[in-house]
């Protein structure tokens, strides 16, 4: 009975979206108090159970690493020695001591951090002084298990990997089809990077084609498939991917043009196999994607957030934050950062929590 009931609320909840969209506001601000271009939000809990009291980090421009203990309302500033001028792009937390600090920028700017103790000292673990090097994200699937993005060297994505949360190394290039002239990832949101621990590890590019790189044995082989997003300029293509067994969302466009919602938004739902543009225009262009309940995603960017319903293939605007980057609470919600050192808190709008389990909408195999 439950899962009918379920059932029932999500197609009052579809009918409703996809004719009026939602007039309410899914984001409630708090301020960090910083002056910086916050990219990248992780969150967990303090003592690393669903149970436990959460705890949000985030980080950004001029070397900005934030904490809060109590959902935003105290930040926390952090200090990285050394990196104290570095553009911090890539965070990924798992409780109040543990967490990955991934930087962007050319050659040795480009650096992999972790702590053990609540951001008290900082461990670098990883650079490369080429200065082709450039990260563009990090994700994990565990603490000893993480993988890291870079933009090609010598016609490569450069694909890192820890398997003991200390010692990172480069995947075989042998795998990774060639890289397009100028074709690279995006260090937008730290979500042009996904890991799926059924499907395997996926990223997305853009420059002269907006593709998807899969692989699902663990870097050994890779396969790539072109999606109808914006392509053809270095600012456009597709800038971040969510991942749940055969339905992936990729979201992107332009971000010199950020109101214009063509080519915006992409999904496919048999693994990548084939892909479609959402039938639904999104709001624009649009740098994090993140799913917060089964079939239902939030895509944000500087102009706004939008929201689909039904695995990406239609999307409806709502509130008009302006943020950069996504990251899912699993029992508290999600959370997302943007420029000025917001911070925000996300409200489910789909009033169907509590019913039973999650319907899966996706067509079966």
């Amino acid at each position: 009975m439950a899962s009918r009931i379920s059932l029932l609320l999500r197609l009052i909840c579809l009918v409703v979206f996809g004719v009026t969209g939602l007039d309410a506001q899914v984001w409630e601000v708090v301020t960090s108090g910083v002056d910086s271009n916050l990219r990248a939000i992780s969150a967990g809990s303090l003592n690393g159970t669903v149970l436990g009291k959460p705890v949000v980090w985030a980080a950004g421009s001029n070397g900005t690493v934030l904490v809060s203990q109590d959902q935003g309302k105290r930040w926390k500033r952090l200090t990285v020695n050394g990196g104290e001028q570095l553009d911090f792009r890539g965070i990924v937390a798992f409780d109040g001591s543990t967490a990955y600090l991934m930087a962007s920028g050319e050659g040795e700017k480009s650096r992999i951090y972790k702590t053990s103790s609540g951001g008290a000292f900082w461990e670098l673990q990883y650079s490369d002084p080429r200065k082709e090097f450039f990260l563009d994200a990090i994700a994990c699937l565990s603490e000893k298990e993480c993988y890291a993005l870079g933009d090609p060297i010598e016609g490569k994505f450069v694909v890192l990997r820890t398997l003991d949360g200390r010692r990172w190394e480069a995947l075989p290039a042998d795998g990774l089809p060639p890289a397009l002239p100028k074709e690279g990832a995006f260090a937008a949101g730290n979500s042009c990077l996904a890991i799926d621990r059924d499907s395997g590890i996926y990223f997305v590019t853009g420059g002269p084609a907006a593709r998807v790189f899969h692989s699902a044995d663990a870097g050994r082989t890779w396969k790539t498939a072109e999606v109808p997003l914006a392509n053809g300029n270095e600012s456009s293509g597709a800038f971040s991917v969510a991942v749940d067994d055969k339905a992936i969302v990729v979201v992107g466009g332009n971000y010199r043009e950020p109101g214009n919602s063509d080519n915006a938004a992409a999904y496919s739902q048999d693994g990548g196999a084939t892909w479609r543009a959402a039938e639904g225009r999104s709001g624009g262009f649009r740098s994090a994607v993140a799913m917060f309940d089964r079939g239902s995603y939030v895509a944000v960017g500087t102009n706004g957030t939008d929201l689909s319903a039904d695995s990406g293939a239609h999307w409806k605007p709502t509130d008009p934050v302006s943020l950069n980057a996504l990251t899912p609470d699993g029992r508290h919600g999600m959370w997302g950062a943007g420029p000025k050192g917001i911070v925000a808190r996300f409200h489910n709008p789909i009033p169907y929590e509590g019913f039973g389990d999650p319907v899966d909408n996706r067509s079966s195999p």
